[in-house]
């Protein structure tokens, strides 16, 4: 793949890709990877460089938390409350922050996990998330739906786009470490980062397809 441009992170998703290709791509600079599977990414993490900075990138289920929250440096997918809450606790055991991006659901499939703007807003104003110490959120991810029609992929990150810009107006005007916007994959991290994406996820075009 080309060049990001500056500003924009490469989150190279490595879920099933053995350790090999990962050393491969470590080689050559990369430091940021995603996996979605706690049991695989637990042993990576374990036989890999200490220097790699972990997302977790997949539908995360609370009493799984426990496992990634001494080492994960981003959480992507956190759609609820009640998430959010069992992450804090972890947190506060390992005696570090935890940074999350908040999931917005903005595709068509209802299928694909995420909050509304609504709940989102609701989240952020609720007293629970107000009291928490060891949760840092750093931005919102999403992901479009799965079509050929660029123009619909288009209006949905541009849509992400805006409620980013909206909870951070509303919500995290004087805090700079809200700033990550992650949306975008192999197939339209171009159209992710022309509406502002900070944060892309690819595998396929770093690994090849999967087989």
């Amino acid at each position: 793949m080309e060049q990001l441009p500056a500003g924009v992170k490469l989150c190279a998703v490595s879920k099933t890709k053995p350790e090999a290709q990962l050393m491969e791509a470590y080689a050559a600079g990369q430091r940021i990877f995603g996996e979605n599977k706690i049991q695989e990414l637990v042993l990576k993490q374990q036989h890999l460089p200490k220097d790699i900075q972990w997302h977790y990138i997949g539908h995360l289920q609370r009493n799984k938390v426990k496992f990634i929250a001494p080492y994960v440096s981003l959480i992507h997918g956190c759609d609820s409350l009640r998430l959010l809450e069992k992450i804090e606790q972890e947190g506060e055991k390992n005696n570090r922050k935890i940074e999350v991006l908040l999931q917005i659901h903005i595709a068509k499939e209802q299928s694909k996990f995420g909050l509304t703007k609504e709940m989102l807003f609701e989240l952020l104003a609720s007293e629970s998330y107000r009291n928490m110490n060891f949760i840092e959120i750093r931005g919102l991810m999403g992901m479009a739906t799965r079509t050929d029609n660029l123009a619909e992929i288009k209006s949905e990150f541009e849509q992400l786009a805006s409620i980013y810009k909206e909870a951070k107006a509303r919500f995290f005007s004087e805090d700079s470490n809200f700033s990550e916007l992650s949306m975008g994959m192999s197939g339209d991290y171009k159209i992710a980062i022309g509406a502002g994406s900070t944060i892309v996820r690819v595998g396929s075009a770093i690994f090849g397809t999967r087989g």
